[in-house]
């Protein structure tokens, strides 16, 4: 009798376990969280379905389309100043009232919005020390200008000609074709001998025209805007709702590139698409502002906190590559495009070119980031800091520190007005063979005021190390600099 019970109890919790398995899999009592029954989803778990879903599609599409609107706050910026597109370019020798992502203050930069919908545009340079690049309105990259690029710094006319041109193309010049109507051409002039004012006028040498009128060019005009206090970024707009109109805004003004199509699906899932009205309601509103939280706050750990080894410069120091992918302007390897490397770049920093990541002797130059301490601790704007550089530094035209905010990602802002130590300006009377200590803090060492940046307290803030025309020593490890190191 109790064997006969036994085989019933065995028989029956069979039958139940079979039940389970056919008509109530795990995932249906609550293990994700949703709740079915019957198999079918409840009301409830229906909505947070829905929301949860749109929230995903929402951070990819964030994360993915930043540089998008990165790049559209270079336009708004030299716009806001009265420099419109192919009417003016902006050239500077720019400082931390200049308000953008990792500029710098090594060399001046001339910047002006290029719109190709109407006809091809002509950026003619003359030989000389520039280094230059077109980027179109995602920050794909079109075309470099200057010493990496196919004049190789003895002038030319580069043409960049729009996705809609049929018109025939004539010889003699130098032409990029962008995918987009907007882009962004950035060129610098290389203070050669540390004469900032001769790398101004060379900047304003650059003739921009339409290729219409090539026979008789009237360059745009040039603006000096040195002195001017500008922001050319997109922090007013990242963190709320205003990205999506943003985006929305380009997204209307610009043709589809095609290689894009499933970043353009996630779009038309959250409510824009090209040709419709972007009003989103309520419930959409509420996603989109968390998405362009969460979003933004997970490219800056991308940027700040990698996890990756491979971002590391030297084994036994705290620098690591701003840039991930070696020689590609899209970040491309041969699994695909590394989105990781894509993120962590334009969390940091504006346009690309692969002359601005090779790893070779002889390149353009090449950025480090510096975000910690030797203790692995993160740089804080209220201590101070010391640097030690080796001496020679492996370049050929010169290097440079340059401080950022953290949040900004932008250069400090103090009353010091300065953010970088320059061989070619603070430390041009360094020589020799003996390390150079530079110091970072909210107050001068005794001694050390024209090797210092004052740094704000209760503010992080980042470093780059720049070297122009690196040398070997710079990428075999025979040279390198210390890590920052707090100054009780």
């Amino acid at each position: 009798m109790a064997h006969s019970k036994a085989k019933t109890m065995f028989i029956l919790a069979a039958l139940a376990s079979v039940s389970l398995i056919q008509g109530a899999p795990a995932w249906a009592n609550g293990t994700s969280g949703y709740t079915f029954e019957q198999g079918f989803p409840t009301a409830e778990t229906s909505a947070r379905a829905y929301d949860d879903a749109d929230l995903q599609r929402a951070i990819t599409a964030y994360r993915f389309w930043y540089p998008t609107v990165s790049v559209e706050g270079i336009f708004n910026g030299n716009r806001a100043v009265g420099i419109n597109d192919n009417e003016a370019m902006g050239v500077a020798a720019a400082g931390p009232r200049q308000v953008g992502f990792t500029l710098n203050s090594d060399t001046p930069y001339g910047s002006a919005t290029i719109d190709v919908s109407k006809g091809p545009m002509v950026i003619e340079l003359r030989e000389g020390a520039y280094i230059g690049l077109v980027n179109d309105h995602n920050q794909g990259w079109v075309q470099d200008m200057g010493i990496p690029g196919p004049d190789a710094g003895k002038g030319g006319k580069h043409l960049i000609v729009g996705p809609d041109y049929k018109g025939a193309i004539p010889e003699g010049y130098l032409v990029g074709h962008t995918p987009t109507y907007k882009n962004v051409a950035a060129v610098r002039a290389l203070p050669v001998g540390g004469d900032q004012q001769k790398a101004l006028e060379a900047l304003k040498a650059i003739k921009i025209y339409p290729l219409a009128e090539a026979a008789d060019p009237k360059p745009i005009k040039v603006v000096d805007t040195t002195e001017m206090a500008m922001d050319s970024t997109s922090l007013k707009w990242e963190d709320n709702i205003q990205f999506w109109q943003k985006l929305n805004e380009i997204i209307q003004q610009e043709p589809i590139v095609e290689k894009y199509l499933p970043m353009y699906g996630l779009l038309s899932a959250l409510g824009i698409e090209k040709g419709k009205d972007f009003n989103p309601d309520e419930r959409m509103t509420a996603i989109l502002e968390k998405a362009a939280r969460e979003g933004r706050d997970q490219l800056l750990v991308s940027a700040f906190d990698s996890s990756r080894p491979d971002r590391f410069a030297w084994s036994d120091r705290k620098w690591e590559w701003a840039g991930l992918v070696p020689d590609s302007a899209q970040f491309e390897t041969k699994a695909g495009v590394d989105m990781e490397a894509r993120d962590r770049w334009f969390a940091q920093a504006i346009v690309t070119s692969p002359a601005m990541f090779r790893r070779t002797a002889g390149a353009g130059s090449l950025y480090w980031l510096g975000a910690r301490d030797g203790t692995g601790a993160y740089l804080d704007g209220g201590k101070t800091y010391r640097l030690s550089i080796p001496q020679p530094v492996p370049g050929k035209l010169f290097w440079s520190v340059t401080v950022y905010d953290a949040q900004t990602r932008s250069e400090v802002q103090t009353d010091q007005d300065k953010a970088a130590l320059r061989s070619l300006f603070e430390l041009k009377d360094v020589k020799g063979t003996e390390p150079v200590d530079l110091y970072f803090g909210p107050e001068a060492p005794k001694g050390s005021d024209n090797r210092f940046i004052k740094t704000v307290p209760g503010r992080g803030w980042f470093a780059y190390i720049r070297i122009y025309g690196p040398e070997g020593p710079a990428f075999d490890g025979s040279w390198k600099p210390a890590d920052f190191e707090e100054v009780k």
